[in-house]
């Protein structure tokens, strides 16, 4: 091969290369949106319901018993998200609304969401990346058998609107977030946690709450100050 056809046959290869690098982008943005699940697609009309101007990322990750959930409106679901109610496909004992998620919520991407009793998420809830909710676990008490066997029991999950739960973070079977409340990424939560908190760490304790007429106050005693939404737009447009 002479040094102008090799030239040649580099630049033919580059050529090709850029082609079929922007046909497969292409392609898979076309597949996207045509494997989205919205309302008034064959695959939404297997859930108990999908509110108007919902969506659930193509691909998902595993969508179990879709007729056991529900989903409000204008509600986003990310790509590889796992929604699950019951034990195996067409489980009998799956109920009728194990899992139910409220109008204006944001699932990130790659969150797992396993129902076998009721996990009810309120209205403008936001979830970072890998999150994941459950209401139950497996049991481990009969020494003979594999833990994976064994079942647990189960204790409804409730998480109040218009709280963020943080990337990565875990609820666990029985937990009662209230409204508003901050998840810090990682932080595994049990038990019931008041509305207007930030709650951080393993087990996740509360780090911050807001106190009437004086702000939020911090574990240590730190106070910072309610700000409307409004005057926090401004001064970042301040710069």
């Amino acid at each position: 091969m002479t040094p102008l056809s090799g030239l040649l046959h580099r630049g033919l290869h580059r050529g090709l290369h850029r082609g079929l690098h922007r046909g497969l982008h292409a392609a898979w943005r076309y597949l996207d949106g045509l494997g989205e699940i919205v309302p008034g697609t064959t695959s939404a009309a297997a859930f108990g319901s999908l509110g108007r101007g919902s969506s659930i990322g193509f691909a998902p990750a595993t969508i179990l018993n879709p007729a056991s959930i529900h989903i409000g409106e204008d509600t986003l679901v990310g790509r590889q998200v796992t929604l699950s109610v019951g034990y195996g496909v067409g489980d009998p004992t799956a109920p009728p609304r194990g899992l139910v998620i409220g109008d204006r919520c944001a699932i990130g991407a790659r969150s797992s969401f396993t129902a076998h009793e009721s996990i009810e998420i309120g209205d403008g809830v936001f979830c970072g990346q890998g999150v994941f909710v459950t209401d139950t676990s497996h049991g481990y008490q009969d020494p003979t058998m594999p833990v994976g066997k064994q079942f647990g029991a189960h204790d409804p999950v409730v998480i109040g609107a218009g709280s963020w739960l943080g990337h990565g973070a875990m609820v666990m079977p029985g937990a009662r977030i209230g409204r508003n409340v901050v998840v810090a990424a990682g932080s595994v939560v049990r038990g019931v946690v008041e509305d207007h908190a930030v709650v951080a760490g393993n087990p996740a304790r509360v780090v911050r709450r807001l106190e009437p007429d004086v702000g939020w106050v911090g574990s240590r005693g730190d106070v910072r100050p309610v700000v409307p939404q409004a005057e926090m737009l401004a001064r970042l447009a301040e710069g």
